[in-house]
């Protein structure tokens, strides 16, 4: 191939769940490139889930860190690439300012899709699907860098139709059968959940509740997380752990004070990016609203069920693995399973909202999982 790079940057995105839902095309790009340097770019934290060189990941050669706000943190960004010469960059980003990074950085084939005024910033615009009134068009993220990925090899792109809603809760996906996202799990991850688990006296089979979220109209109610635990705890025999950010800690404090049982507060064992990735692995269930978590657990294979209002699921339909039974291994609950195929759930916050998701429905989607039906 004439453009085959010999260093490549990927920009990766800023949210822990499209940073997982990118890892496909990674690997795509890894396996049909062997040899070459790889590269990533990426904000703090986010190197704590890819973390594992050496030790069963082979995605990235190297992990470059940056702080993305500030006045400076544009130019900081690139002074810490461009010692690199690195001479491609991919942007699973759609900021102007990541491609004024790789700008900067002096990176000479820039590769990103055409949108948020950046084109003049690339070398290689990229068209964004959109749809004949030309609003974006429902893409799973995780076929959206697919196609970036088949841009940078010179193969074939992804063909937009194929993402017809059939339903309101699933997409079809372009991801080839058999590709899956991944995460690599290091010996600190692995030590970092064995510290955790022998802290918090986990001594049988465990569930994970997982109630934030970015947004607060994206978070299932308190009380209902916590007669959710008690549920788990008393007619599953699971103990139930409840993860949170540093940030989330007050409401996972809510809701073990709501509790009758005795679930164990993540953020309080000091639990971290990492350690949660060896947590999902070894967890009998996690139960979560739509956020970073759901991404982590269904790229360890975790059974899953993802709560869903008002945003609409179809956007972040992801590969997920079977189960013994044959069954996929996540249940996606949407707030109103009557909306029709052609709308999104985004038109409609009031009539999709969390809030309409009932207990029953979420025990069933349990129940399923867990081989209870």
């Amino acid at each position: 191939m004439s453009d085959r790079p010999l260093k490549l940057l990927i920009v990766l995105p800023s949210w822990v769940g499209d940073v997982v839902m990118a890892t496909p095309a990674i690997r795509r790009i890894r396996e049909a490139m062997p040899g070459i340097f790889i590269g990533a770019l990426c904000r703090g934290g986010i190197d704590l889930l890819i973390d594992g060189q050496g030790e069963g990941n082979d995605l990235f050669d190297e992990v470059h860190v940056f702080v993305p706000h500030g006045m400076m943190a544009t130019k900081k960004a690139a002074a810490k690439v461009r010692p690199r010469r690195y001479d491609t960059a991919v942007l699973f980003t759609n900021s102007f300012s990541t491609a004024l990074t790789t700008r900067l950085a002096f990176i000479p084939r820039r590769i990103g899709y055409d949108r948020d005024g950046r084109g003049m910033l690339l070398t290689d615009k990229v068209v964004p699907p959109r749809n004949g009134d030309g609003s974006w068009k429902m893409v799973p993220a995780v076929d959206y860098y697919w196609n970036l990925a088949g841009y940078l090899l010179g193969e074939e792109l992804v063909d937009w139709s194929v993402h017809t809603p059939v339903d309101c809760v699933s997409m079809p996906l372009a991801l080839p059968d058999g590709v899956v996202m991944e995460l690599p799990i290091s010996d600190a991850d692995q030590t970092k959940c064995n510290e955790i688990l022998a802290k918090a006296g986990v001594d049988r089979d465990y569930a994970i509740l997982n109630p934030g979220g970015n947004n607060e109209a994206k978070r299932w109610a308190a009380d209902r997380f916590a007669r959710l635990a008690d549920w788990l705890n008393d007619e599953c025999g699971l103990k139930v752990l409840i993860n949170g950010s540093p940030a989330e800690s007050g409401l996972v404090d809510e809701i073990c004070g709501l509790c009758e049982s005795d679930p164990v507060s993540l953020p309080a064992m000091g639990n971290t990016l990492g350690g949660l990735k060896a947590i999902c692995k070894g967890a009998q269930i996690m139960v979560t609203n739509d956020t970073g978590p759901r991404h982590i657990a269904a790229a360890m294979g975790t059974p899953l069920v993802t709560l869903f209002g008002p945003t609409d699921p179809r956007w972040t339909t992801v590969p997920v693995s079977k189960l013994d039974n044959g069954l996929d291994s996540e249940v996606v609950v949407v707030a109103d399973p009557t909306l029709e195929a052609g709308e999104s759930a985004n038109d409609h916050p009031e009539r999709c909202g969390i809030d309409q998701i009932e207990g029953s429905r979420v025990l069933e989607a349990v129940k399923s999982l867990l081989g209870q039906n």
